[in-house]
């Protein structure tokens, strides 16, 4: 099985920019041995099972919870069975048809 989440979680009272914030969630998926892609509004994740995607935007929670009166969120999920890494099949598949994308 393989659960692609892509989410967005940051606090909403500390101004323009929550990097410093934001990047303590970032080293927790990094820490975490899932494989991710960090992208300018949010980030995939990969699991094995849709719980273990939402484990890591509880623990995302977790972080930001001490430092602010308000954390937003938002999620994309697409579980599929029998499928594996489509972080990166996803993307190879498109590239097959045009070439080279960013990331």
């Amino acid at each position: 099985m393989s659960a692609l989440l892509e989410f967005a979680i940051f606090p909403t009272d500390k101004g323009d920019s929550v990097s410093q914030y934001v990047s303590q969630v970032i080293e927790m998926i990094r820490e975490s041995g899932v494989d991710y892609q960090l992208t300018a509004m949010g980030t995939l994740i990969e699991t094995e099972t849709f719980p273990e995607a939402l484990e890591i935007v509880n623990r995302a929670y977790a972080i930001l919870e001490p430092h602010s009166d308000r954390v937003y969120s938002t999620m994309t999920v697409d579980i599929q069975k029998n499928k594996h890494n489509r972080l990166k099949s996803k993307v190879s598949s498109i590239e097959k048809k045009i070439g080279k994308v960013n990331l």
